[in-house]
């Protein structure tokens, strides 16, 4: 049987790019759209998929590699199914003015009039800077085509591990065409939608959109090649976003490698990459699972590897009545996390702290507060502590890498609060908290807050943390035990502060409100000594807030 060139497609980059990935060998069997090659230029990565299924009988292209358009990647030697698809393919004849569902539509489409005025402009809508998440999934899709729509009003929503995004139209105009539907995985600078903007001549040239939801103009007087339309699919389907650099908080990897590293419970953030520019590749990945399952059997666990999830619970039909319903995806990733976030050795330390003072200058503030439209409340005084603290016990600022045997030591104090909201818990982060007034401060919490309780969250605004502050005062409890965020190091639990009976000078009790705090760390980066000594200046600070001028 006769092999078939697959060559680079167009790829909309100009000059040569870099072969960064090989994922198939010769004699792989595989699919149709699998991804065979992975390049990279200064701007973007691209994932070639196979064009047909078949038995790849040779690979022509080594790692390294400069290649362009119409260079040979593979030979391939089709399936059956797929030869005779062409085959029927071949002997069919080109109808005329015949359109796939997939065709691009031209920036400017011209109606049957020759008035200029008529003319209708079409705007790609893209997604925007997701803030470093990609293959983002989409939740709702809001509108119809031929819908009229104003600029800003939300077009699709997406989800996240952590929160919702709605996507607005930047534009007005009628929706021509939806590129995406629910249950799509979207990255940043895909194309969402294509829309027809307002105009002079729009009510004249508006198209029908029949039930399969093509749009159907007359008379166009400008044509896309068919090179033009392989080249914007090619681009909407295999071009990710701009590669980052590894570190804490972004790992450079392909979607095929991140839904490897899925499958497998793995954290690409502790793989070590030995790709070009850092990249981490699938054999990176399954490297650290074997050095894990290694570590595991020698007793030894890493919060970088929590492996596949294994159900054994028994059939609680045979019990009784029982209904099921499905995780919300931010409550199985926060169960996930959860279970990654256990496996550090963690130590808690109780105290308590008389804020009797601090809650009366709080509350003498309310007036002023309320005429700058915000509520100063206890966490605002906590923040601004906790970065006291933080500042004069630098050892609970950083983060470990046990890979590299290294402590990463944070010259930034940016500090998250945890957030109670009916669609789970959100943490937004306060930047530079050491560096903003409690007016600063007050207002900035209140605007976060309130994004959580709205699922308004970028990803951004939950990235970067140093430390974390998570209080139930407003619920109750005396204390508890909060699992560190990795890869901070520690988290604050505060809870229900009460009127106690405090015994003071003169041989006499008087009542003090007192405030229950749990302090929770890494026991690998903190050492108990100066946990106690973390909860004891934390508790002169907040006993009186004068301590924060000095």
């Amino acid at each position: 049987m006769n092999s078939e060139d697959v060559l680079v497609p167009a790829t909309g980059s100009d000059g040569e790019m870099e072969v960064i990935e090989i994922s198939v060998s010769a004699g792989d069997v595989i699919e149709h759209d699998q991804t065979i090659i992975v390049l990279e230029s200064d701007k973007a990565t691209v994932e070639v998929p196979s064009p047909k299924s078949g038995k790849v009988d040779s690979v022509q292209v080594s790692v390294g590699d400069k290649v362009k358009e119409g260079t040979l990647l593979i030979k391939l030697v089709a399936s059956d199914n797929d030869l005779k698809e062409s085959s029927e393919k071949a002997d069919e004849k080109p109808e005329k003015n015949t359109t796939s569902n997939k065709e691009v539509i031209p920036e400017k489409i011209h109606t049957a009039s020759s008035n200029d005025n008529d003319a209708v402009r079409i705007k790609k809508v893209v997604v925007p800077d997701l803030g470093g998440s990609e293959q983002v999934e989409v939740i709702e899709v809001i509108g119809s085509i031929g819908d009229l729509i104003e600029e800003e009003q939300t077009l699709i929503v997406l989800e996240t591990d952590k929160a919702t995004m709605e996507i607005p139209c930047p534009v007005s105009g009628s929706l021509a065409l939806f590129k995406v539907k629910v249950g799509d995985k979207v990255s940043t600078g895909d194309i969402i939608a294509e829309v027809i903007l307002k105009s002079a001549g729009l009510s004249n040239a508006l198209a029908v959109v029949d039930k399969k939801n093509e749009i159907k103009t007359e008379a166009a007087s400008s044509q896309v090649s068919s090179k033009e339309q392989n080249k914007e699919s090619v681009i909407s389907q295999n071009m990710s976003k701009k590669s980052t650099s590894f570190s804490a908080d972004s790992v450079h990897a392909g979607p095929s490698v991140r839904k490897f590293s899925r499958e497998h419970g793995v954290d690409l953030t502790q793989v070590k990459p030995s790709g070009p520019r850092e990249r981490i590749l699938v054999d990176d990945v399954s490297a650290y699972i074997k050095s894990q399952v290694l570590l595991a059997q020698s007793g030894v666990t890493s919060a970088g590897y929590i492996g596949p999830s294994v159900s054994s619970l028994p059939d609680f039909k045979q019990f009784g009545e029982v209904s099921i319903s499905s995780m919300s995806k931010i409550h199985f990733m926060t169960a996930e996390n959860m279970q990654r976030n256990w496996s550090v050795p963690h130590v808690t330390q109780f105290d308590e702290v008389d804020i009797t003072e601090m809650e009366s200058f709080r509350v003498a503030q309310k007036a002023a507060a309320e005429l700058k439209g915000f509520k100063v409340t206890p966490i605002v005084f906590m923040l601004k502590a906790c970065a006291y603290v933080l500042k004069a016990l630098p050892q609970f600022n950083v983060a470990l890498d046990l890979t590299q045997k290294q402590i990463i030591q944070k010259h930034f104090i940016h500090i998250g609060f945890a957030v109670d909201t009916p669609h789970g818990l959100f943490v937004p982060v306060v930047r530079d908290v050491d560096k903003k007034g409690i007016w600063e401060l007050a207002a900035e919490c209140q605007d976060l807050a309130s994004k959580a309780r709205d699922r308004k969250l970028k990803p951004a605004d939950m990235q970067g943390g140093c430390f974390t502050i998570s209080s139930l005062g407003a619920i109750g409890g005396t204390a508890f035990t909060p699992i560190v965020n990795a890869p901070e190091v520690a988290i604050l639990g505060v809870s229900k502060a009460q009127m106690r009976p405090v015994y003071a000078s003169g041989n006499k009790f008087e009542a003090r409100l007192m405030l229950p705090l749990s302090l929770s760390y890494d026991h690998r980066a903190v050492n108990g000594a100066d946990g106690a000594r973390f909860t004891t200046l934390l508790a002169k600070v907040l006993g009186d807030i004068r301590e924060l001028l000095l």
